[in-house]
């Protein structure tokens, strides 16, 4: 008989072909999903043909996004995304996403129904645990181990043990997914969670929006977390409607799981929080978290750019200006959310308080393209990192915080809470 087995367990005994598997233990897994964006698919590409590898495992389950530094910035990233293009279409690649059809991947790839519960993904970018908010077990990988699951269509693990979180309460007003997400940073601290997966729980699960289940796994690999899944639900279903382009499986812990410890986290009374230079751990209340002028404000990025923090952001700025001071960049993550953002006059709001509005892309997240920092320059994001040099030069600072407390901090030129711009 098999021992109880946490959501992790599950799908990597399930893809290794084991009845179980135990926390330590090394295990090679079949994988669902391959991606690879232009930091990584270069990398990626070479290993691949240095293995002799002729053809990938499966034209149908590699994904090629060119994300980062698109539209192409300069000759090198024209170079890459080149060299991305020629390569899926001679693997006859069935979903390559540069152009006018890109966007952040890992709003993307979510969007477009290619991450599904119960599956193994892996991806070139520490940020694919965003599809543990589906029910996968999905981590980032070196370009070495991606090379090899081009070819093979396997790579290795060692099993991790699970920690449980149970979230309760309720959220107040301008709370999301971000708070929740640097809450739980805050709790857990750099290493918190290293090489471990996050499994959620709580009565707080089921309200929570598949768009802030998102954010909230997004953000787990800055405490050193393998995966972050939240239970497959009846928002996973809906949600799944009429995009999953296969056949899924509903995975969910055994109750006799196993832990290697709980986390609690009762959100009543939370306010918007920010995070402080230069560590997406370092988190205090948004209005008392810094008081120096601000001079850009990113609303994007894999964390928070979908449709519902861009709503959030809209009704911080409608019928308001942004401080003359600040450079307020609003940047949709992929093109249907941008099409979607201009049909309901959020772009409009945007551009009208004296913003811009970019093409879906990672932008300024990584510091590569679009609102790059200048020494001394500091900045409120909705993005995932704020560590020295993150958007620019070493000399400037960032704010992690949600989409109404980016808002807030661009209308009033300061880190701010929305309480203090709207009533």
């Amino acid at each position: 008989m098999s021992q109880p087995q946490t959501m992790s367990q599950k799908i990597l005994s399930s893809r290794a072909g084991l009845p179980s598997v135990e926390p330590g233990a090394i295990v090679e897994a079949a994988v669902d999903m391959v991606l690879a964006n232009d930091v990584s698919a270069p990398m990626m590409i070479r290993g691949f043909k240095e293995a002799g590898g002729e053809r990938v495992f499966d034209p149908a389950r590699v994904v090629l996004v060119a994300d980062h530094f698109t539209p192409n910035k300069d000759v090198a990233s024209a170079l890459i995304v080149n060299e991305m293009s020629e390569f899926a279409s001679s693997q006859r690649l069935e979903h390559r996403f540069e152009g006018g059809r890109s966007g952040v991947a890992h709003v993307l790839l979510a969007e477009q129904g290619l991450t599904l519960p119960g599956e193994l993904i892996i991806g070139g970018d520490s940020r694919a645990l965003t599809y543990g908010a589906l029910g996968a077990f999905a981590t980032g990988v070196g370009a070495t181990d991606l090379a090899a699951a081009l070819v093979t269509g396997r790579t290795w693990f060692k099993v991790p043990e699970t920690i449980r979180v149970q979230l309760s309460g309720e959220l107040g007003p301008w709370v999301g997914g971000m708070d929740i997400a640097l809450a739980l940073l805050n709790t857990l601290g750099p290493e918190g969670a290293h090489y471990q997966s996050l499994e959620f729980h709580g009565p707080l699960v089921e309200a929570l929006s598949m768009e802030a289940r998102q954010t909230i796994s997004n953000l787990m690999v800055e405490s050193g977390a393998k995966a972050a899944l939240f239970p497959v639900d009846q928002a996973t279903t809906d949600y799944l409607a009429g995009k999953a382009k296969r056949s899924w499986h509903s995975v969910a812990p055994d109750p006799e799981a196993a832990y290697s410890r709980t986390i609690e986290l009762d959100v009543s009374g939370l306010e918007p929080l920010a995070a402080r230079p230069h560590l997406p751990h370092d988190v205090a209340p948004a209005h008392s978290a810094g008081y120096e002028p601000v001079n850009q404000v990113f609303i994007g990025s894999c964390a928070a750019a979908r449709l519902e923090d861009l709503r959030v952001a809209a009704k911080v700025l409608e019928g308001r200006t942004v401080h003359p001071r600040v450079r307020l960049m609003v940047i949709p993550a992929t093109p249907a959310l941008a099409l979607a953002a201009l049909r309901e006059g959020l772009t409009e709001t945007f551009v009208a308080a004296g913003g811009m509005v970019g093409p879906p892309s990672c932008g300024p997240c990584a510091g590569g393209h679009l609102g790059v920092l200048a020494p001394g320059e500091v900045a409120v994001a909705t993005a995932n990192r704020n560590y020295r040099g993150r958007m620019g030069h070493p000399g400037s600072r960032i704010y992690l915080a949600g989409p109404a407390v980016a808002a807030a901090s661009a209308i009033l030129g300061r880190l701010a809470s929305p309480t203090e711009v709207v009533s």
